[in-house]
């Protein structure tokens, strides 16, 4: 599978913006079981993930027969906070209680971080990927592949490399060769056969830390063109994830406080924290029929899922005991089947009560 690596995420965000405005992630029904290997019999379906640049290698994970695929969403881990201090330890071993309780309880196929995995600017550079390999542990020591956006906490002063500046300039990004992968998982197989796209998901920067908080113009277009080549018919569906919210979210808000009809959530005790501006990838996104919902962080005291036009415009649900507020954790889930293709997603909390069920699409 590919992720961005967790020894790269706190010093080379500003590589990545720079090469690799928008990672998406390609899900792909298989022909059937036949064409996959013998110890994946019963198999009926492969997600497949593909860094988002032409010519980018493909790793597949398969899929169990008829089942549908489940997604667990942690937000706002905040690993790293107060490092100096005995706290900051313990909550980071509370935020690993809860991630295991909601995989055991739901055993997801994968897993996204929504941003804000660390507290950047609490952590000694040179212990970030120590918390990095905390964070993803729950997943990686189930063999869950996984995926992550940045958050505003994530980030911290980069020092460039001089050999960038140099004729050759920033380096190509190239994946191992086949059998090894860019996360360091390995044992995924895929069928070779033709596939038919279940669902698309697309995971884009939102800024914050040193850069501003907006998804840029730049970063829209590369939407665009990118869609237009893979889902030209806008035919398959659409899911798409950032940590901070765009301005949208706040036209649609209840009122804080309480969650009213058609909006479904159980917790609603802030106000939205938007991006500082919309450049042009909200109007994108509402005039593509194949869009289905976007999923966001960054207010750890908002779950809600409320619609917008087209869409859905949704919170995850604050995962980790790191960063603000006393509320209940937990992680959001989602649930997509193919045929027909529905998209479900409800909040599973650390206590094991499940809430909030909602049908997206």
């Amino acid at each position: 599978m590919f992720s961005f690596s967790p020894t790269m995420e706190r010093t080379n965000r500003s590589y990545w913006k720079t090469v690799l405005p928008l990672l998406f992630l390609s899900l792909f029904s298989t022909v059937g079981s036949s064409s996959l290997s013998h110890h994946h019999r019963g198999v009926s379906s492969t997600i497949r993930f593909r860094l988002g640049r032409d010519g980018g290698a493909e790793r597949g994970v398969p899929m169990r027969a008829g089942a549908a695929l489940k997604i667990a969403v942690f937000a706002d881990l905040h690993f790293g906070e107060a490092e100096s201090e005995g706290w900051g330890a313990v909550q980071d071993v509370n935020s690993v209680k809860v991630m295991n309780t909601v995989l055991d309880d739901e055993t997801p196929d994968f897993v996204i971080y929504l941003g804000d995995v660390i507290t950047a600017n609490n952590i000694m550079v040179a212990n970030a990927s120590l918390y990095w390999d905390q964070a993803i542990s729950p997943a990686q020591d189930r063999g869950i592949p996984w995926a992550s956006v940045f958050g505003n906490h994530d980030d911290a002063a980069f020092e460039w490399p001089l050999e960038w500046f140099s004729a050759p300039g920033i380096p190509q990004v190239d994946c191992p060769p086949t059998g090894t992968s860019c996360s360091g998982e390995e044992g995924f197989s895929s069928s070779d056969d033709p596939q038919s796209p279940v669902a698309f998901l697309y995971f884009l920067d939102s800024g914050g830390g040193s850069y501003p908080e907006v998804i840029s113009s730049s970063q829209a277009e590369w939407f665009q063109q990118k869609s237009k080549q893979i889902n030209s018919d806008s035919r398959v569906a659409e899911i798409i994830f950032w940590h901070i919210p765009s301005t949208a979210y706040k036209t649609v808000a209840p009122e804080v406080g309480g969650i009213q009809k058609p909006c479904v959530g159980s917790l609603n005790k802030e106000s939205v924290a938007s991006q500082e501006a919309e450049t042009g990838i909200m109007n994108l996104l509402v005039n593509r029929t194949s869009v289905k919902a976007i999923f966001v962080g960054h207010n750890h005291g908002l779950d809600w899922c409320c619609p917008y036009q087209k869409l859905w415009l949704c919170y995850a649900r604050h995962t980790g005991y790191g960063g603000y507020g006393d509320w209940l954790r937990g992680a959001r889930i989602l649930e997509i089947t193919e045929k027909p293709f529905s998209l479900k997603s409800w909040i599973r909390m650390e206590d094991g009560q499940m809430h909030s069920e909602v049908v997206l699409s």
